[in-house]
């Protein structure tokens, strides 16, 4: 008999600490072919969701999917991600949360997944997505002479305050 994972309730427990705590629990999940959600929404290969109570219906969080229903632009739409594709879990108000790695399922597992799963062809042929890519940005120093204005003065720092990002680091 194979262990059950702790993850699952991991996010169980987080979920329960930031709405005792009167926060807004969000989700972040990398989306492949076995995640159900409006692609519309995906950025790099993930979707950053609110999960709480009065965004969603009839939230499940089981030990293998969490599935529920919420409305984008108005449409209410049934959202179904693997327990595994989920990579956070996070208050939105003060970033406090867990990150987790994400499952490494091979492509073939995915689309044997999606196969068996009951969807149209078009809702199929839109969640397949390559995997999220990690790509470095250059940094570009503009000299004086580039900035146009002629003042060596040094660009201002980063605003403090805002709304808390959550940033994962491997």
């Amino acid at each position: 008999m194979s262990e059950t994972s702790t993850k699952p309730y991991l996010l169980r427990a987080i979920y329960e600490w930031c709405t005792d705590n009167g926060y807004t629990p969000y989700m972040a999940a990398v989306v492949d072919g076995g995640t159900r959600v409006p692609m519309e929404f995906v950025k790099n290969g993930e979707i950053v969701l609110n999960i709480s109570f009065s965004a969603t219906s009839g939230l499940k969080m089981e030990n293998d999917l969490i599935r529920f229903s919420a409305r984008f632009g108005g449409v209410s739409r049934d959202i179904s991600v693997p327990v595994d594709n989920v990579v956070a879990i996070y208050a939105r108000e003060n970033g406090q949360g867990m990150a987790f790695e994400a499952s490494s399922k091979s492509a073939d597992q995915q689309t044997a997944d999606v196969q068996a799963e009951d969807f149209s062809p078009a809702d199929q042929a839109a969640t397949f997505t390559s995997g999220p890519a990690l790509t470095s940005v250059p940094t570009v120093q503009k000299s004086a002479q580039d900035a146009g204005d002629g003042s060596d003065d040094a660009p201002e720092p980063p605003k403090k305050g805002g709304r808390p990002t959550l940033t994962r680091i491997k």
